[in-house]
């Protein structure tokens, strides 16, 4: 993986002779930015030169044993260099410290990232959050979720103290709004007369949102945020200042794009290494709801309602993977007659029956379904798996064996419960 940024590069000019509590100054600025696993340090011997001291220092062979010069180049993101410069400064007493700000054209990489668990949340969190009021309508915040990356909103009181958190999920099943794909799945008109449906039943964050949600600390460790996501089964947690206020949201997005990517252009980017679990054949799941290319289309919508993945994998008579279906295809490619249904069972979660799954019965799996889908085999290391997910923007990918079968589902939660158990 290759990326580009702005960062921060910092130079420390001390001498060859220089001491933090015995031992060399170099040997312990540099552990030190590792353990905060920062992005790269490189230490360098001077020729020659002079600083404070007004003193010439060579490295003749006559004088090998004098206080060269040395600088240490460290090049990270700049909100992880403003962290830990007070520590710089600290354990150097004497000497030249300078930042600049860089551009990084490429910084790559070809494992899983080695991230102290003990790293605070904020080098990680998202800063900037859209949050709603308790009396916000519904309506306007299902006009800020249609269209947008973020797909939850932290619901504040007046004081900005984190109350609640909406989801696209609340919506779904304490509102029987869906806003997966709403943009694309209606038309103007549709979407219009929907909205103003929403606005006359006069509901607000407060009477949808999921009230005391599960906070952190900007201070608070990362692996503690990632057992906290891991054991209640939640993606995303509001990040608290010491005021109690609403700081930034970490996300399992956020953790997961600490292992993939380097550091600069993203926040600090800090996790544990997966230990042993290193392929997708160590986390996957195994139990993964297929049907064929010619399955009803009540079938599929039955299949997708009633399934934890809420994605089908269409196989065909040998197993072989043909393609895919998730709720948003399945809304895209159905017609205006199939929709009121569909959308009624993924809002209930109730499978269909009678006359609106025989209305649905000349539709086959085929017609909806996403050929050629993205997919891994039991063998593929985890971080290219991770950074198909990312790239694709997918949640979850089909795993194939050599003949082509289906085999299992590998997902963001299954490459984040690997992180926790090391953290």
């Amino acid at each position: 993986m290759e990326i580009v940024g702005t960062a921060t590069k910092v130079s420390i000019y001390i001498g060859d002779s220089d001491r933090w509590h015995g031992r060399p100054l170099y040997s312990s600025l540099l552990e030190m930015l590792k353990s905060e696993g920062c992005a790269g340090a490189t230490v360098t011997r001077a020729v020659a030169g002079f600083g404070a001291h007004s003193r010439i220092h060579t490295a003749s062979i006559m004088r090998l044993s004098e206080d060269l010069p040395l600088i240490i180049e460290w090049v990270d993101h700049p909100d992880r260099v403003a962290r830990l410069m007070p520590r710089v400064v600290e354990m150097v007493a004497e000497g030249l410290i300078t930042v600049q700000p860089v551009e990084v054209i490429s910084y790559t990489h070809r494992k899983l990232r080695e991230l102290p668990a003990a790293a605070p949340v904020s080098d990680i969190m998202t800063s900037e959050v859209r949050a709603v009021q308790t009396d916000t309508p519904v309506a306007e915040i299902v006009t800020l979720l249609i269209g947008k990356d973020f797909r939850a909103l932290p619901v504040l009181d007046r004081q900005r103290r984190v109350v609640g958190i909406l989801t696209d999920g609340d919506l779904v099943s304490r509102g029987g709004i869906l806003t997966t794909s709403l943009e694309e799945v209606l038309t103007g008109s549709e979407l219009g007369q929907h909205l103003a449906e929403i606005r006359a039943s006069g509901r607000t964050a407060a009477d949808l949102m999921t009230p005391n949600p599960v906070t952190v600390q900007t201070d608070t460790p990362i692996g503690d945020a990632v057992k906290a996501m891991t054991e209640r089964n939640i993606k995303r947690l509001p990040v608290l200042n010491t005021a109690g206020q609403l700081a930034g949201m970490v996300s399992r997005v956020d953790v997961l794009r600490a292992l993939a990517l380097p550091p600069v252009q993203e926040a600090p980017h800090r996790a544990t290494q997966p230990g042993k679990r290193t392929s997708v054949a160590d986390v996957m799941t195994q139990n993964v709801p297929t049907v064929l290319a010619d399955a009803s289309l009540g079938d599929v919508v039955n299949l997708l309602v009633t399934a934890s993945q809420r994605r089908v994998v269409v196989v065909d008579e040998t197993g072989r993977i043909a393609g895919i279906i998730t709720d948003g295809d399945l809304l895209r490619r159905s017609g205006e007659g199939e929709r009121s249904g569909i959308l009624a069972a993924f809002s209930g979660r109730l499978p269909l029956a009678g006359s609106e799954k025989i209305r649905l019965g000349q539709r086959r799996a085929a017609d909806v379904m996403t050929r050629d889908p993205l997919t891994v085999s039991p063998d593929t290391p985890l971080l290219e798996a991770l950074q198909r997910l990312l790239e694709g923007k997918i949640k979850r990918l089909p795993v194939i064996d050599s003949a082509g079968k289906v085999v299992g589902l590998i997902g963001r939660g299954q490459i984040l419960q690997a992180l926790a158990g090391e953290v």
